[in-house]
């Protein structure tokens, strides 16, 4: 058997055969060794050689591609910070439960995916970002500024408080990435232009008027014939989510208010002069320094020689204004700071920056040589990383502070609040421990410390009462766990020194109300649905008289309808409604002499109306400021369109692979 094999395997059909089996053998042994067999992409993003932009997928030689993948941490770090986001936005009505939705996460995932998108067709044009283009980029975030001027030690604070923390050289890579991602996406949008004609069809547009008559009908007269059993049964099944039951709990709760606690025994002297004396700081005021300077700027790598040139100009300039001569010491200090200073922000002010505390705002060497010098006396030259500073301190305000006695009733106010939060954190604390120790029981546990057991509903998440209406409670109230291991919770906080501890005593999921439940509000729906049809067939037959050349004012008169003229109604007006000017603008221009008519839906009834005349903007009455201004605005709303449809364009360009179970 061994021998009749070989010789099946050794001839040239067998050799050719075994020849092509090899090459995706190995094209496939390749991508284990390269991917280790243990691919954990989220989602990954494939483009084909740029050599052969067309090439098919399944193309044996796809390790050529190129591609950008979406691991699983990278994907949680993105959603984690969708979710810090969405908490500062929302606040106390962010739902954690309800924001781990599977939309929520492949929503995050498909921006995740037009990124990579980016990236990858900015790799295979060759785009580069420079340091110098990141750098002005990180020094340009506001966020990263204080008084419009970039703050390394804010950049770096704000790095580290991040989830998770970055380290500058992590960040300046992530920006490098997201520059290079946004080259190609921006520069499709800032491609848009707008011609003058389009402009001018645009004015016109949103400064037309026009001139339309209005007449309203009667309300419909109340229907009250008789409806089926099978009306009533077809309607109801027809609208299943106008009849459901919404879901509700039933609670028991325990209310601990810090507020309603006792103060506690009578604040002691002896106690209040005792805090007065340790937190005496607090109460007084910082010493302050009026100040003025020179700055001779000295620019950032400059050589020994001018260095000392500056430093001998700030000498100068010292000498000259210790002078004496015409005029204060501060009117001579102003005009030189006029004439000599850098600062171009306290120049034009002779030098003034105002009253200054020993609080870290102005550089450590200035700050300490301000509160070195006395008033009325001009400083020997300081150094700073700005350049060389000449100071002026102009007066001295020094440091104020409180009397006992004036600060007594503040004191003695916070006393009794500080043992009232003692007095709730230890019965907060307390309640805690003991609904430990039976967490399926609330009232054993409120008995122990002295509270009463509330109890409330059943209610809906829109009808909660009092306290329990909370974002916080409602959560809680409505979680699974608490609903299925009827278990107490948490304390959960209403504000500060007030919590309360609940507990699910009774669960109804929604679910449809039974017809039998709902059948008179089934029958008022039929009713007022006949109605409104009812009153649209009359407005269509009276938009079927005017159609037939009948003057809406005729009509009006004859049927007793109320009429109203409105001349120049402007486009965008809420009159009579914002609804109903949309439909006026939308009905065709008069022709021929005919006006356009169409009806309106106001309220529970109906308006027919018809558009006599229509004027557009006014060119004349634009100015040169307006027309950029609005073209700079119809630019912006169409790059993004641009930019997003260039985005689309090249993701269908592209193979993009999703594993859903890895979210």
């Amino acid at each position: 058997m061994l021998q009749n094999l070989r010789d099946k395997t050794s001839g040239w059909i067998a050799t050719v055969v075994l020849g092509l089996l090899i090459i995706p053998f190995a094209f496939v042994g390749v991508n284990e060794y390269m991917t280790g067999g243990n691919d954990t992409a989220v989602a990954k993003v494939q483009a084909p050689p740029t050599w052969w932009a067309s090439a098919p997928s399944w193309w044996p030689l796809s390790l050529l591609w190129q591609d950008e993948t979406i691991g699983p941490e990278e994907f949680r770090a993105e959603f984690e910070r969708a979710r810090q986001q969405q908490r500062q936005a929302l606040g106390d009505n962010f739902d954690p439960r309800e924001f781990e939705s599977a939309d929520n996460k492949r929503r995050v995932l498909e921006q995740l995916i037009d990124q990579k998108v980016m990236l990858l067709a900015a790799r295979r044009a060759g785009v580069t970002v420079g340091d110098a283009a990141v750098q002005k980029s990180i020094a340009e975030e506001p966020a990263f500024q204080v008084d419009g001027k970039f703050d390394p030690a804010r950049y770096t604070t704000l790095l580290a408080s991040q989830v998770p923390a970055m380290s500058p050289l992590q960040f300046q890579e992530k920006e490098r990435e997201r520059l290079r991602m946004a080259v190609l996406p921006l520069g499709i949008g800032e491609s848009d232009f707008a011609t003058g004609k389009e402009m001018d069809r645009l004015i016109r547009l949103l400064g037309e008027i026009r001139d339309v008559t209005l007449a309203a009908m009667p309300p419909p007269e109340a229907d009250t014939a008789e409806v089926g059993e099978a009306e009533i049964k077809a309607w109801y099944e027809a609208h299943p989510a106008d009849y459901r039951q919404p879901e509700t709990v039933a609670l028991e709760y325990v209310d601990v208010d810090g507020a309603q606690l006792q103060a506690g025994a009578a604040v002691d002297e002896a106690a209040l002069r005792k805090r007065y004396e340790q937190e005496k700081a607090r109460f007084m005021s910082p010493e302050q320094r009026l100040v003025s300077h020179i700055l001779v700027a000295l620019p950032a790598g400059a050589d020994a020689a001018a260095q000392k040139a500056a430093e001998d100009k700030a000498r100068s300039l010292a000498a000259q204004a210790r002078q004496p001569g015409a005029g204060s010491v501060e009117e001579r200090f102003a005009a030189l700071a006029k004439a000599n200073s850098d600062d171009t922000g306290s120049k034009d002010a002779g030098g003034d920056l105002g009253w200054i505390e020993r609080n870290g705002a102005m550089v450590k060497p200035f700050e300490d040589a301000v509160f070195a010098s006395q008033a009325g006396t001009v400083s020997d030259p300081v150094k700073s990383e700005f350049g060389w500073h000449v100071i002026l301190v102009r007066e001295v305000k020094p440091s104020q502070g409180k009397g006992f006695e004036e600060v007594r009733a503040d004191l003695a106010r916070e006393a009794v609040d500080a043992e009232r939060d003692r007095a709730y954190n230890e019965l907060a604390g307390k309640l805690t421990d003991e609904t430990l120790k039976n967490p399926t029981a609330l009232a054993p546990a409120a008995a122990a410390v002295g509270l009463a057991v509330q109890t409330a509903g059943p209610f809906s998440r829109a009808g909660a009462p009092g306290i329990l209406a909370n974002p916080a409670v409602l959560r809680a109230a409505f979680s699974e766990q608490l609903i299925e291991d009827g278990t107490v919770s948490d304390p959960i906080e209403i504000s500060p020194s007030h919590s309360v501890v609940i507990r699910v005593t009774g669960h109804t999921p929604e679910q449809a109300r039974p017809l039998a439940q709902v059948r008179d509000a089934v029958i008022a729906a039929v009713r007022a649905d006949r109605q409104s049809k009812a009153a649209e067939k009359a407005a269509d037959a009276l938009l079927a008289r005017l159609r037939k050349g009948e003057s809406l004012k005729d009509v009006a008169v004859a049927e007793k309808l109320q009429f109203n003229e409105v001349p120049g109604l402007p486009r965008g007006m809420p009159v009579p409604s914002r609804e109903a000017n949309e439909e006026i603008f939308a009905a065709q221009r008069p022709a021929d002499g005919k006006p356009s008519v169409g009806k309106l839906k106001l309220g529970n009834g109906y308006a027919v109306f018809a558009v006599t005349k229509v004027t557009d903007g006014d060119l004349a009455k634009v100015t040169p400021e307006q027309r950029e201004q609005l073209k700079q605005q119809l630019l912006q709303v169409r790059s993004a369109g641009s930019a997003q449809s260039f985005v689309e364009a090249t993701r269908r360009q592209y193979k993009v692979t999703v594993h859903e179970d890895r979210l």
